[in-house]
């Protein structure tokens, strides 16, 4: 059974979903006006794993994710660019999708954006102003915040808590400091549409709200998003949500802990961020997606160019392993005796999903991967193996990387003629031996970063080092 650390109720839970067999999940998606760094790029890879596991164990997982297209920052971006906004959004749009396809991330079910929501967000606020929830002041509307009783509820924190440590936006259109803003009225040359306030466009907080209300429904199983979303926008999205609809928006709340640099968080107002698709220019997103997923979700995770470094050997070692039972079924003709392995292998899988079960560890469940490579690296050097076992090994492994979007077999088949040729006459030339042509053969390999082992089965290789 999946055990979830609830964010709301600040304790693991065992995870039950309204819909027996259905998971219907939302992670607030990026504000599109600018390329993301690597901790936007964390949310998305961590949820993705999320997704991902709850598909393996069984789920039908509805998936949501949306994009800010219109925001301060967007027309800003777009003024400084001298392009409309919508030309801003669908360029970031664009970067966002193949910097996270890059990193392995499954497409949503949805991407839901703030301006093709328009309509379901006024017919939000209207509903929120007829119930008293919201009031019109200068064609802003806000929401009273004090009239929901339950705000803090998710950030642990009382009204008066917030206010005294939170710094609050002055606005004298306000009936109280706390209020936050449904809607803003339009600045002169902004985008705007038409309201019942007149022209405008939305807050921040409204948006996700009226999105998940259209996609997903009133009450959805899991809402996820990076820790800095706790308060206030997703405080604020279960004040909007719950006024309206007097029932639970999210049963489940799920946030990842930040990425950081030298122990402070990363973020472009502090001017010490990286861009995923800087990284990716340097390192293999893989190794990128596997440093992030060696750490749980809820921890924070420094970042340095050294700790992928880190993380690619740990990867290649796990490669090698599955190169290394690759090789050994190439050889292998017969199912032969399975012995004791099977049972070996199948407590190696119990184990993953007992890891993943606790709360998406990824990092537990890695450790566990770790574990069956050095098992398979020992039954790799056996002198008899069997076509079972092997098949049994490279059957988990497959399984495991597919929760972990990882490739672990992506060197196996690589191997093109004139490489096949090479190694034929390399073992040729030893049969000879002719050692001065076998040693240049391996160089010759080596350049097209092609790295041979000679073991007692044979010879084995595996990609190099690209860079």
């Amino acid at each position: 059974m999946i055990k979830v650390f609830n964010s709301l109720t600040r304790k693991k839970e065992m995870f039950k979903p309204i819909e027996e067999g259905k998971v219907r999940m939302y992670c607030c998606g990026p504000t599109v006006y600018n390329y993301i760094h690597i901790g936007n790029a964390r949310p998305p890879i961590v949820y993705d794993m999320v997704r991902r596991y709850l598909a393996y164990r069984g789920y039908e997982v509805i998936f949501v994710t949306n994009f800010t297209d219109v925001d301060d920052k967007i027309i800003r971006a777009a003024q400084e660019a001298g392009e409309d906004v919508g030309e801003v959004a669908e360029r970031f749009i664009a970067a966002y999708e193949e910097d996270v396809k890059a990193l392995g991330v499954q497409p949503a079910n949805a991407h839901p954006r703030v301006t093709e929501t328009m309509d379901d967000i006024i017919a939000f606020i209207v509903a929120l102003v007829d119930k008293g929830f919201a009031y019109e002041a200068g064609g802003d509307v806000y929401y009273r915040t004090r009239r929901f009783r339950e705000y803090g509820k998710l950030s642990g924190q009382s009204l008066d808590d917030l206010r005294s440590g939170t710094r609050i936006e002055v606005d004298e259109n306000k009936e109280d400091p706390l209020d936050f803003v449904l809607w803003k009225a339009a600045k002169q040359g902004e985008i705007s549409w038409s309201s019942p306030w007149g022209e405008g466009r939305p807050g921040w907080h409204i948006e996700c709200s009226a999105m998940i209300k259209k996609t997903l429904g009133e009450t959805i199983d899991i809402h996820a998003g990076g820790k800095d979303l706790t308060f206030p926008h997703h405080e604020n999205e279960i004040a909007q949500s719950e006024a309206l609809t007097g029932k639970t928006i999210a049963n489940y709340w799920l946030h990842n802990g930040f990425v950081n640099i030298d122990n402070e968080k990363m973020s472009k107002s502090l001017g010490n961020f990286v861009l995923a698709r800087d990284l990716m220019a340097r390192h293999d997103p893989e190794v990128i997606r596997f440093f992030m997923l060696s750490a749980h979700y809820r921890t924070p995770i420094n970042f340095s160019d050294e700790l992928l470094v880190s993380a690619k050997a740990g990867l290649e070692r796990i490669r090698t392993a599955v190169a290394s039972l690759v090789h050994r079924l190439a050889q292998t003709a017969d199912a032969g005796m399975t012995g004791p392995w099977l049972e070996k292998i199948e407590g190696y899988k119990k184990q993953f999903i007992a890891e993943m079960d606790d709360d998406f560890n990824s990092a537990n469940g890695i450790s566990v991967l770790f574990d069956l490579a050095k098992e398979a690296n020992v039954y790799a050097r056996e002198q008899q193996t069997s076509t079972i076992v092997l098949q049994a090994f490279l059957s988990l492994f497959d399984e495991i990387s597919t929760v972990l979007g990882l490739s672990l077999q992506s060197t196996a088949t690589l191997l093109d003629d004139e490489v096949e040729a090479l190694i034929a006459e390399r073992n040729e030339a030893r049969k000879q031996r002719d050692f001065q042509r076998a040693d240049e053969i391996r160089d010759q390999l080596k350049e097209k970063h092609i790295i041979l082992e000679d073991t007692p089965q044979g010879v084995r290789w595996k990609r190099g080092d690209t860079t």
